[in-house]
């Protein structure tokens, strides 16, 4: 049994961790740092309640899953390290690569490991894209395009909007984008952005279109809060074929309902000789959990602190080329 502790009890913590958590028998929440006690003992009643993370780190929780606001977190990664114990973060695990690299090397000192949680890399049309490409079905890949758009057209009042370290939708979804392209196709030469504010009244960036190049193949990544129909999730175009998928994994609508998963199933077109419908990879977050669990015992991360350190390296990237206006090599 892996006594966990929760830091932060918010939206994050209720809505992508907790049901998982409670659904798999490795684990046993025992503890919450929070601020909101009452709120806590309604939820678990059996776990104790801390008021700071450093009161939470002299108990004998032996994971401690950070869903905090992006700025406090390397500090809370340093102190939970600097305890022996190990870290589930939620992603930006840090907001610079000099962060990354101090974290790693803190790491490498420690009983503890750092896993970053890059859910994504469990959505259904996400692992379908994978398929295609590990069996060659489009041929050779040549234009790959991954959006994550939304119809919020007004700026609400929330760290993640607000000005300041670690707020903005390049470091919140631009996150989730980079890391799966960089989970299937590695590392690009080059990087172009355009990363924008167009809301009225907007303080953090709300959009970005991102290229990155790869030799004569091009990925596009791309986010706005203007987008009120339904656009592709994914396009991938090949030497023998097509592939597009409309609309978002639908986990994260299922898990705001109480559900561990969805049972919508989902389709994509397949465009070779003929047109045809195909249906989605079914998603698991509850997998990533399952892995994370294995992860503990062999004490191997599923997403490490050098792939995060990789997908920051690439932020810092694009907004320096967006500010520059030009395209900027990788090394």
């Amino acid at each position: 049994m892996i006594k966990t502790m929760l830091v932060g009890f918010g939206f994050s913590a209720n809505t992508f961790h907790l049901p998982f958590l409670k659904a798999i028998d490795s684990f046993e929440v025992s503890g919450v740092v929070s601020s909101r006690p009452e709120e806590v003992q309604a939820e678990l009643p059996g776990a104790t309640v801390y008021a700071t993370l450093e009161e939470a780190l002299q108990s004998d929780a032996s994971l401690y899953v950070i869903t905090t606001p992006s700025h406090l977190h390397k500090e809370m990664i340093v102190a939970c390290l600097e305890a022996g114990k190990d870290v589930l973060v939620e992603k930006p695990a840090f907001l610079t690569t000099k962060e990354g690299y101090e974290l790693i090397e803190l790491e490498a000192k420690s009983k503890g490991v750092v896993n970053v949680y890059q859910n994504r890399r469990y959505d259904g049309d996400f692992l379908t894209v994978k398929s295609l490409l590990d069996s060659n079905e489009l041929g050779d890949w040549k234009v790959v395009e991954s959006r994550f758009d939304r119809f919020r057209p007004n700026v609400r009042d929330r760290w993640r909007e607000n000005a300041g370290p670690g707020s903005g939708i390049l470091f919140d979804l631009g996150s989730h984008l980079i890391d799966q392209t960089l989970a299937l196709f590695g590392k690009p030469d080059r990087i172009q952005a355009d990363v924008m504010i167009q809301r009225d009244g907007g303080q953090s960036d709300d959009g970005f279109h991102l290229t990155f190049y790869y030799g004569e193949k091009r990925i596009y990544l791309r986010s706005n809060p203007f987008i009120a129909g339904e656009t592709p999730r994914f396009e991938v175009h090949g030497t023998q074929g097509s592939f597009l998928k409309y609309g978002l994994d639908p986990q994260e609508e299922a898990l705001k309902q109480g559900k561990l998963e969805s049972d919508l199933i989902e389709t994509g077109v397949l465009s070779k000789e003929e047109v045809s419908s195909i249906q989605i990879e079914k998603g698991s977050y509850l997998a990533y959990y399952q892995q994370l669990a294995y992860s503990y015992e062999v004490r191997k991360p599923v997403v490490s602190l050098k792939d995060a350190t990789l997908t920051t390296y690439l932020i810092e990237l694009a907004r320096q080329s967006s500010d520059a206006g030009r395209v900027i090599s990788v090394n």
